[in-house]
């Protein structure tokens, strides 16, 4: 029988005094994922924030830990650790653990004394890049283990794989999953500690994750600027032309995405946990954002709200080249506009057939005849969970109610995690924990991001507890 008082308390403590020193270290590093440092390597921030984790997992006396830091040549590292079963539990099956440690770029817009990297522990949150997104998975894990160590609780054995691209797409990935499969064994229990809460009262199961298209749009109508009181009305504008393309994958009044290949039938499950997540959650799902003004939503009944962000495709435009800051914009007819695009695409649609679909919809038949190409730069398909198992369901809500006193909740999530898709196919038997720390106004990727330490703490319980059932059920 766990003792769920004992437990919260001894992650508690381990959370400050241990993990949240941890975590502010590791936030004033500046870990850009690859697609946003090229030089990566040579400038050795993700080397330094692999080795601090490295050298943290070793100090915490986890008996049987085996750990290393697993390299291929020209990939970004892993960090890897093994730790065996508490005598028979969980015969012959394995939990594996996942998280991430590279992160999102700056962003701008963090309030007066708060930045991406100088840590800034507030009324429980610690601010900061890549805390909740997700740096503080391998050191929640470690924790959790040590504390059912401590209690002598079961455990089968558990596997732990810490990546350093998911940011750019997770694309070095699968070559270390076919170097690692052999010696992780039969994982039958996947905890993946990098996805989003809908609120801070309740462990949130997260069933469904978007997949994700991206890469640049290009319009090009001359070689050089030219005065544009000369050319406007004869030379076509590049950003009319960039305009009239996206145009043919939304509707520019609703935000509509309008090719059909783009969208998939939501099971009803999902449409069931919708309903039930929007009763829960109400407003807040529309609360949440920093809204400017007297901005409206795009959908107002709040379980449209949960489909649209979880379940249906929606593109954003996160970038732009070729437009000059407007203090230097002369009047000029520029010759090209580049735009960074984002297509979010539902959980079960191909990912890379969507992005050579998009493709040929932007450069077919150009406006004006004008140079028009899209380089693809990531495609990576979403993930729909599987049946939840009924052990894992009744733990999930046990492991809530005792340290949240609140019943679970399920979710899907608008963001990608391509490791999710990859491990699905990798274990298709497995059963998988998704949950995470991003909560609302969390705002991982944008400015002033946080970690919201008390919630981390009930779920890093949480999840101890749940590999207690796990280990219970096998045997």
């Amino acid at each position: 029988m766990t003792d769920t008082t004992t437990l919260a308390r001894g992650i508690a403590a381990h959370w400050d005094a241990e993990i949240v020193p941890a975590l502010t270290e590791y936030i004033r590093v500046p870990a850009k994922s690859p697609h946003f440092d090229a030089d990566w390597e040579a400038h050795g921030h993700i080397e330094n924030v692999v080795r601090a984790a490295e050298r943290w997992v070793r100090a915490q006396g986890v008996r049987g830990l085996a750990l290393e830091i697993v390299r291929l040549p020209g990939r970004t590292p892993v960090l890897f650790f093994d730790v065996p079963a508490t005598g028979d539990a969980g015969a012959g099956r394995t939990v594996l653990l996942y998280g991430h440690l590279d992160k999102q770029p700056e962003m701008t817009g963090w309030h007066e004394g708060y930045g991406p990297w100088s840590p800034r522990y507030e009324d429980g949150k610690l601010y900061g890049r890549g805390g909740a997104d997700d740096g503080y998975a391998v050191y929640a894990s470690l924790a959790a283990l040590k504390a059912l160590q401590a209690q002598g609780l079961p455990h089968a054995r558990c596997v732990g794989v810490i990546e350093t691209c998911e940011e750019s797409g997770s694309y070095d990935l699968p070559a270390y999953l076919e170097l690692l499969a052999p010696r992780m064994g039969r994982v039958d229990f996947v905890i993946g500690l990098d996805s989003g809460a809908g609120d801070y009262e309740r462990l949130w199961l997260t069933t469904s994750l978007r997949g994700l298209v991206g890469g640049t749009l290009v319009a090009e109508v001359l070689t050089e600027g030219v005065h544009s009181g000369d050319a406007s009305g004869v030379v076509p504008s590049s950003f009319r032309i960039a305009r009239e393309l996206l145009g043919r994958i939304e509707d520019s009044a609703t935000g509509r995405v309008l090719p059909a290949l783009f969208h998939a039938s939501i099971p009803d499950e999902r449409v069931a946990q919708a309903r039930v997540a929007s009763q829960v959650l109400g407003a807040s799902m529309v609360r949440r954002f920093p809204w400017a003004g007297k901005t409206r939503p795009m959908v107002d009944e709040p379980t449209e709200v949960v489909l649209n962000r979880t379940w249906r495709p929606a593109l954003s435009i996160t970038g732009a080249d070729g437009l000059p800051p407007i203090a230097n914009a002369g009047n000029v007819l520029r010759p090209q506009t580049r735009l960074k695009l984002s297509l979010r695409l539902p959980p079960i649609v191909d990912a890379e057939r969507a992005s050579a679909a998009l493709r040929k919809v932007l450069e077919s038949d150009p406006p004006h005849g004008a140079t028009v190409r899209f380089e693809a730069e990531s495609a990576a398909t979403g993930w729909n969970a599987p049946p939840t198992a009924p052990w894992l369901a009744a733990a999930v809500d046990a492991s809530s109610r005792a340290h949240y006193t609140q019943p679970s909740g399920a979710l899907g999530e608008g963001g990608t995690i391509p490791f999710m898709g990859m491990l699905g196919s990798k274990f298709p038997e497995a059963q998988f924990l998704i949950t995470g720390v991003l909560g609302p106004k969390s705002n991982a990727h944008g400015p002033n991001e946080f970690l919201h330490v008390p919630y981390a703490k009930r779920l890093t319980a949480c999840v101890a507890q749940i590999i207690v059932a796990h280990a219970q059920r096998s045997a």
